[in-house]
Parts: structure tokens; C-alpha cells; sequence
């Protein structure tokens, strides 16, 4: 079957497009891509996006514009992946405005914004949506989902293999080795902590607006990161917190940034913007690193998502994780801004295939979930 598969993460950037094709069993299918996009959000609905993202207040009608042209941008992506309409089916992952994850006594919530059946619709074709509800549902984190695909997509080695996400957030997938003690041990998975996001508000913010992003690294490779600050950023809750565990902008965002360019400052010294990247851009590498070492050690770690491509934050990683081959994952034949939305077109196959697509041993559910509502054309 021929799939579509969408996606927008946290950076709230543009939509990744992927067209794909699945045949055989669903736990390991034979897969082939057969093309890919990544069509930017306009400038003035990514700033929407981030800031309803961080809280801003919006009427109902506001949020309802907001989801008709989030569905549009969707419509637009999958069809320059797929002009002539090959896909039989479409998995869209939505834009996440806000991810609030289970508390005690408190189910998790999250929420993809997208309108199914319009898209379906725009499409003419079936669209499987809302991926994360079922598992919360049951008492999961609803997230990361991506962690079940890799294992079916890319599977083992002779020992640990990592691969890690740089988006918005840092997320991190496991896969035990294909033999030896280990080799029926149960895949892993979960979000680190912040990736691109406090460095893309940080570039924003130095650069009064004219930056969106600190292209390869450059500004942060003219600073000097504050070790002694990172290291007790590291001992904050959520980077000592054992997983499963998810988190997104609603606790890594704006306030979050404020929280931690203030305490640059108060060090005492004349920090640069430089040094403030610098140090932001090795804070996240060192979350990673930190998340690495708490259990066996990796032989690889295959590195996918836009923060691949800051350099910076690559040296970083290689610098911290020591004993660990760091490389990206296009190494592998899948592409820094493939392998998310080639996970939604295969769990929207899934969807279709009755096969259950969560991982209890990554979200904390009690069982694993079919996930995805089915949204088909209209009429």
C-alpha cells in the first residue's frame, strides 16, 4: 500500500512529507520511499502556532481559523510530496499546541490540531489522525510514538542502537541487540528534554526577531559554554525523572528560556549572546548524554531532525557521548526530515492493518493501543 505520511513537530517549522509503500508483515514490512517534501509553515501562522503553543489566549473563532489553516498548510505539503495522487492512504500527525502528561490521579492530554475529515476531503483520500488519545486514554504518556517504528522499520544490530530526534524536543529510541543477553529485552523510548526549542527562542531573541534559528550552529560556535550551569541545570525534575516521560513547549518554551538566560547573568560575568547559545546549545547535547549513561551504553547513536543539521550541536554530542559512533541517520537512507513522518505513514498502515502501534514499555500504558482515528472522504 502506498501511504502518506505528514508531520509537524514542535518546532512548529513546516510540515515534513513523506510517500511511502509497505508491504509484507507489519512488525518488519518491506518498505521503499518513493519521494519526500518539507514545505514551511508562512511566517505569520508559525508565529501563531508558537505562540498559542506557549499559552497565548485565542477566542473560538481564533482556534477555529487556526486548525482550518494548519489543515491547509497539511493539504499543501501532500501535495507537493504527491502531485499525482498516488497514496491510497494518509497519516497525519497534526500540529501540537499543547502536551500535558499524565499526573498522579490525572490522565495525560494531548492536543494535535488538524481537521480530519476537512483534509480527508481536500485529499480525497482516507486519513488516519489523533494518533496520541488512545494511549492516553489507557494511562500513557501518549508519546514518543515513534520509538515502535524504528524497531519495525530499521530493527537491531549486534548490540544497543540509539536513535535520536532533534526537533523541538529531544526524544530518544532504544533497540535491544539482536543477540546476546540483552536481545529480547523490550524497546525504549522517551523525550529527553528541550532540543531546538530554547535554542530557536534564543536566537530569535537576540536577534530582535531577524532569526528564526541559529543556522549550523554559527552563533553558538562563537561562545563559550557555562559547564558549571549546565551541570545543575541537569539535576532539574524532569532531566532526573526515569521514564516513561514525554514533555513539549508547554514546559521548555518562553519562560523556560527567561528562566535560564537570567541565570546566565546572575553568574556574574559579561556573557555574550554567543555564550548564552553556546551554552544552550551544549545543554542540550549534555541531556542526551546524561539520558545515555543511565543504562547499557549504545554501540551507535543515529541522529535524525533539524538540530542534525546545527554542527555545533552535533560536536557537542559527539564530545559527550564518548564510546558512542555518532552519525546521522541519512546515513541509513532516511533523511533528517524523513523519519517522522515515515513513522505516521507507517502507524497510519497499521491503523488500517488492525495492528496495535504503541509500545507500553515506552508510554507506561497497561497495554499497547490502536492508534489513530480514521477520518474517510466525506460523501
Amino acid at each position: 500500500m502506498k501511504v502518506l505520511g505528514l508531520m509537524s513537530g514542535t518546532s512548529a517549522d513546516g510540515i515534513d512529507a513523506v510517500l511511502a509503500e509497505f508491504r509484507g508483515r507489519p512488525n518488519r514490512p518491506r518498505w521503499h520511499l518513493l519521494a519526500s517534501a518539507s514545505v514551511p509553515y508562512p511566517p505569520t501562522l508559525r508565529h501563531q502556532l508558537v505562540a498559542a503553543g506557549q499559552g497565548a489566549a485565542l477566542t473560538a473563532q481564533a482556534w477555529l481559523e487556526l486548525a482550518e489553516a494548519v489543515t491547509e498548510a497539511q493539504a499543501t505539503a501532500a501535495q507537493a510530496c504527491d502531485p499525482t495522487g498516488l497514496a491510497e492512504l494518509v497519516g497525519c500527525h497534526g500540529q501540537t499546541v499543547w502536551h500535558r502528561p499524565p499526573e498522579p490521579g490525572r490522565i495525560g492530554a494531548s492536543w494535535q490540531l488538524l481537521l480530519g475529515p476537512r483534509l480527508a476531503q481536500r485529499l480525497q483520500r482516507p486519513v488516519v489522525f489523533d494518533f496520541r488519545s488512545a494511549d492516553l486514554a489507557l494511562g500513557g504518556q501518549g508519546a514518543p510514538l515513534v520509538p515502535a517504528t524504528d524497531a519495525a522499520l530499521l530493527g537491531g544490530i549486534g548490540g544497543w542502537r540509539a536513535l535520536l530526534n532533534l526537533g523541538g524536543i529531544a526524544n530518544l529510541t532504544l533497540l535491544p541487540p539482536i543477540s546476546g543477553p540483552d536481545r529480547h529485552a523490550a524497546v525504549l523510548g522517551w523525550d529527553c528534554g528541550p532540543a531546538n526549542t530554547l535554542l530557536d527562542l534564543a536566537a530569535q531573541h537576540f536577534s530582535a526577531g531577524e532569526l528564526s534559528f541559529d543556522a549550523g550552529g554559527a552563533w553558538a560556535a562563537q561562545g563559550q559554554a557555562q559547564e558549571s550551569l549546565i551541570a545543575r541545570w541537569l539535576q532539574e525534575p524532569y532531566f532526573q525523572q526515569r521514564p516513561p516521560k514525554s514533555t513539549g513547549r508547554e514546559l521548555f518554551g518562553v519562560n523556560d528560556l527567561e528562566r535560564r538566560l537570567a541565570e546566565i547573568q546572575a553568574l556574574g560575568c559579561q556573557h555574550t549572546a554567543a555564550d548564552a547559545l553556546a551554552t544552550l546549545t551544549a545543554f542540550s547535547a549534555a541531556v542526551v548524554a546524561q539520558d545515555l549513561g543511565q543504562g547499557a551504553p549504545p554501540l551507535e547513536l543515529l541522529v535524525a531532525g533539524g538540530g542534525a543539521r546545527n554542527d555545533t550541536l552535533m560536536a557537542e554530542l559527539v564530545r559527550r557521548c564518548r564510546g558512542v559512533r555518532v552519525r546521522p541517520l541519512a546515513e541509513l537512507g532516511i533523511a533528517d526530515d524523513q523519519r517522522e513522518a515515515l513513522a505516521f505513514a507507517l502507524l497510519a498502515w497499521w491503523q488500517q492493518r488492525r495492528q496495535r502501534g504503541s509500545l507500553p514499555s515506552v508510554t507506561g500504558a497497561p497495554k499497547a493501543s490502536l492508534l489513530g482515528i480514521l477520518a474517510p472522504v466525506p460523501g
